[in-house]
């Protein structure tokens, strides 16, 4: 089983990753070497939904209709072909990149217009493959840094967190895919975006990129006998976004050995080892299939950071749905002394679906009243309750 949230080999050594010390971790050679799984802008044709049996048309198929009839009247399909389950829910993330290159290609490249008619269908393929085509072109490092830090810049994109987010996380696949995953080059330019959240946002997505290929590659960052590498010996402003997706490593590793994976994030870096159990409970909500019930008797098995590990289911669920309807119900059956962050938490995610302090509260209100004054504080932390 594959983690929700996660679904051309590097030519560096470990030596190269482990004694950068903030230097240059990969010339501009790492991109004209490696092999890219995606190359150009995509190309319609004349396949349809109606003659597909497996995941190769259906990208096809849905990539037409979203450059001939817009990526709107392609996702709304998509989403009802997923509930109905078979090839297409199966095969969705792939599918949903597809639907963002083909919306790029109709949109001429513009990547706020093809952004404001997305959605986070399928853990959010589409935006991946907006920006994964965006760097089409770009060979030199300084230019990726460039163009990077001007695909996010625009006005629709950054009128609320939640799709600013997407944006600057998709960066971070589209750079491991462009650079052929090349994971210490593509931190790099991470480092080159604007603000520090850009840049740990734009690693999030560098990571679960080389946890989990969107194009069924191998990542030369990864091993079969050590489930949180690289973590252990990236630079330490690179652990962040790694110990936040160890888990699903970890997990696949180890058979879904939960237990075990549970006594491994006891081992980590002790700075990190509640972060450790965060990317455990992201994973309980995600191989549950957001199931409240299921993510409690898992968080269980964080004993005293049970709390982190709740916290991270609720976040999970909460922006699996873009509401906090769903996640509320694990924090009210969660034990009395962790509902309150459990809320806090649900409200982290919530706020950044609003432009407003206004809209934060009223999202808040429409999920809880005893842990109301938590909610909008996580939502948004200026604000009083």
């Amino acid at each position: 089983m594959i983690p929700r949230t996660l679904h051309l080999v590097a030519a560096l050594a470990l030596v190269a990753l482990v004694s950068a010390c903030g230097g240059d971790r990969g010339g501009d050679a790492g991109i004209a070497e490696a092999q890219q799984p995606v190359v150009g802008s995509f190309e319609a044709d004349e396949t349809e939904l109606a003659t597909c049996l497996e995941s190769g048309c259906f990208e096809q198929a849905f990539g037409n209709i979203a450059f001939k009839e817009g990526p709107k009247v392609a996702l709304s399909l998509f989403d009802q072909k997923i509930a109905a389950g078979g090839p297409v829910e199966s095969g969705c993330h792939r599918i949903a990149h597809m639907i963002g290159a083909a919306a790029l290609a109709r949109y001429e490249g513009n990547v706020g217009k093809a952004f404001s008619e997305g959605s986070t269908s399928c853990w959010s393929g589409y935006y991946h493959g907006i920006l994964e085509r965006s760097f089409t072109g770009v060979s030199s490092k300084a230019e990726l840094g460039q163009t990077s830090r001007d695909l996010c810049d625009d006005a629709q994109i950054r009128k609320i967190t939640w799709i600013a987010y997407q944006c600057v996380h998709g960066l971070g696949h589209g750079l491991m895919i462009h650079s052929g995953y090349n994971l210490p080059y593509a931190l790099d330019v991470c480092e080159m975006l604007a603000t520090s959240w850009d840049q740990t946002s734009c690693k999030g997505g560098v990571f679960m990129e080389n946890i989990s290929s969107s194009y069924g590659v191998r990542s030369q960052w990864v091993k079969e006998d050590d489930g949180v590498y690289p973590c252990r010996v990236v630079e330490e402003n690179d652990k962040l976004y790694c110990y936040l997706m160890v888990t699903s490593r970890i997990l696949s590793v180890e058979d879904y050995d939960w237990e075990k994976t549970a006594g491994i994030c006891l081992t980590v870096e002790q700075n990190w080892i509640a972060t450790c159990f965060r990317s455990f409970g992201r994973d309980a909500s995600g191989t549950s299939r957001q199931d409240p019930e299921r993510i409690a008797e898992l968080c269980k098995l964080a004993k005293r950071y049970e709390g982190d590990c709740l916290d991270a289911g609720a976040k999970d669920m909460t922006a699996n749905y873009t509401s906090g309807k769903q996640a509320s119900v694990l924090c009210n059956n969660a034990p009395l002394d962790l509902q309150g962050r459990c809320f806090n938490a649900i409200g982290s995610i919530l706020g950044t679906f609003y432009a407003t302090s206004e809209e934060r509260r009223a999202g808040c209100a429409a999920i809880t009243e005893e842990h109301f004054a938590q909610c909008p504080h996580g939502a948004d932390p200026g604000a009083s309750a």
